[in-house]
């Protein structure tokens, strides 16, 4: 990466270089050998204390905080409530000026038992490993960065909260209220999911709904009295099929799993549809959403059964609006400063990013490393970005000061 002099001050460039790259990839290196899936309680602990380490450095309250409750649809049709990890919350000069928000999260897709527990050089400044990029990267971009900005005379003008959650794996039911509570009010928020490989970020995105569709029917002898009988294997089948039907430009749906049925010489009285929506707007989640319940209002007409919706558009679409759109033109313009040049493009991908906008808040949510692979077993962490992506942050964080915002 290449410098122009001429297009940093001599106060940003003393900030800026500040940030060590030996120090951030040996934060890394520690957090991602601690398996944090998003189930490994155990590991979220030791991981949550680690950082809680780490984010002491700056000059604010660090605490950790206990998740919404959380409740999930068991095969059975039974509503069994999940724990989470402690969320990490970070508060610095709560009555500065200029106040942000930056996010990211500690958990994995990687359970306890999974294989992919090791950190492996592919090759020089290539490193692989769980959670390199998705998100233990990004926590360091973060971290390096923050620290960078208190070093400039402008930090006394810098307000922002730190929030780094336990569940945005699985769609950060625990800290959803959390995330709306920190963005009320905030300037502008930037959430550290990895870029590409080669630096693009993600723009707008589109929204997911995950829902549990329990079917109640009849059970009766299959041979000697079946009329008697409601199938709700049939009449969940009927609803993934109605529901597949729903696909059109701007929605995808994915009925993913029906759970369920019986003996074969039982008509099953139990089944359960599990579904997941992709808006890529606000009007095709309120389509969405009626048709669910219109589809299940039908079946169960038709098939004299019972149906109970259980779910929600936990992550709305994301669109770029006017605030998004100066947030990104500062981030490229930074970009340029540091002699890189910065693009982004939709995806149909899924983050806290999606959550903060929808609190009306700016959000550029890919401020993390270049790196690639992620939810796998080969994903990778581009070493160099560590530092490039560092700076990055602290200069939009430092000219969002200048500007008292965008």
């Amino acid at each position: 990466m290449t410098t122009s002099p001429a297009s940093l001050t001599a106060s940003e460039r003393a900030c800026l270089d500040t940030i060590d790259q030996t120090a951030m990839l040996q934060q890394v290196e520690t957090w991602a050998v601690i398996n944090s899936g998003t189930a490994n309680l155990a590991g979220l602990t030791q991981t949550a204390a680690l950082l809680a380490d780490a984010f002491a450095a700056l000059p604010g309250t660090v605490q950790l905080v206990d998740g919404a409750a959380v409740d999930a649809v068991r095969a059975d049709g039974s509503i069994e409530p999940i724990v989470r990890g402690q969320h990490l919350v970070v508060s610095v000069r709560p009555d500065a000026p200029l106040r942000l928000l930056l996010t990211g999260h500690m958990d994995t897709v990687f359970p306890a038992d999974h294989g992919f527990q090791a950190l492996t050089w592919l090759e020089p400044g290539v490193l692989n490993g769980p959670g390199v990029a998705d998100m233990k990267g990004g926590i360091a971009v973060m971290l390096a960065a923050l620290r960078a900005v208190e070093t400039s005379p402008l930090a006394a003008t810098i307000g922002y909260d730190v929030l780094i959650n336990s569940d945005e794996e699985v769609g950060s039911g625990s800290s959803a209220a959390l995330i709306a509570g920190l963005a009320a009010n905030k300037a502008a928020a930037l959430t550290y999911e990895p870029a590409l490989p080669d630096g693009t970020l993600a723009g707008e995105r589109g929204g997911s709904g995950n829902f549990s569709i329990i079917v109640t029917g009849r059970s009766a002898h299959a041979g000697r009295n079946p009329q008697e009988g409601r199938n709700a294997l049939v009449a969940a089948a009927d609803i993934a099929l109605r529901l597949k039907a729903l696909t059109r430009d701007g929605l995808s749906v994915n009925p993913a799993r029906i759970d369920g049925g019986s003996a074969n010489n039982v008509v099953p009285d139990h089944a359960i549809v599990r579904v997941n929506f992709r808006p890529q707007s606000f009007e095709m989640q309120t389509f969405a959403d009626m048709a669910l319940r219109q589809i299940g209002e039908a079946v169960a007409r038709e098939h004299e059964v019972s149906v109970h919706v259980h779910g929600s558009f936990g992550r709305p679409p994301k669109p770029i609006d006017p605030g998004a759109r100066k947030l990104f033109g500062l981030v490229k313009d930074c970009g340029a400063a540091l002699g890189l040049e910065i693009g982004w493009r939709g995806t149909g991908g899924v983050c806290d990013g999606n959550n903060i906008a929808a609190c009306g808040v700016p959000v550029v949510d890919t401020m993390g490393v270049r790196g690639g692979a992620i939810h796998s077993a080969d994903e990778f962490l581009i070493t160099d970005s560590l530092a490039e992506r560092a700076r990055l942050s602290a200069l939009t964080i430092l000219r969002l000061a200048e500007k008292r915002g965008l």
